[in-house]
């Protein structure tokens, strides 16, 4: 089983949505015993709170089912227990150097990586407001980090 978290600084917006998103993905190829997806923050902020209001909205518009999910922390640990850890932006990939250490898996990644825009960055969408953009931009991100770990020897 391929193990991916999704990472973003409160994990109420984009990684959570990242989450819901490839874990729809996967449901809809019948995948679910070939991949696990969780999500995490770089931050304490928001800790233990469902996904931000106006980005649930973004996913129910594309039909995306919503879970229970509550945000928690990035944790060391983390680093073991994950096969791709993925974030949506440089301050994310400097926050989780940070908790996690070095890279010596090359498990870190940004979710664009896997679109035909790989230097591009999924912004907060808590600041720009724009929701339903940073969802086509997950959605993006996610069918393709999906044909890349599907074609994983292993997978």
């Amino acid at each position: 089983m391929i193990r991916i978290l999704f990472v973003c600084h409160g994990n109420i917006c984009r990684s959570v949505s990242a989450q819901y998103i490839f874990q729809e993905l996967v449901r809809k190829e019948g995948l679910q015993q070939r991949f696990f997806a969780d999500s995490a923050a770089t931050s304490t902020e928001e800790i233990g709170n469902p996904i931000y209001p106006p980005m649930e909205q973004a996913l129910r518009r594309i039909a995306v089912p919503i879970g229970t999910h509550r945000a928690r922390q990035l944790r060391q640990a983390d680093y073991d227990r994950f096969d791709l850890i993925i974030g949506m932006d440089e301050e994310n990939a400097y926050y989780m150097r940070r908790i996690l250490g070095d890279d010596p898996g090359r498990k870190i990644h940004f979710l664009m990586e896997y679109t035909d825009q790989p230097k591009a960055v999924i912004e907060d969408p808590w600041y720009t407001r724009r929701f339903d953009l940073c969802a086509s931009e997950i959605l993006a991100g996610c069918r393709g980090l999906l044909r890349t770990v599907t074609e994983m020897p292993g997978s």
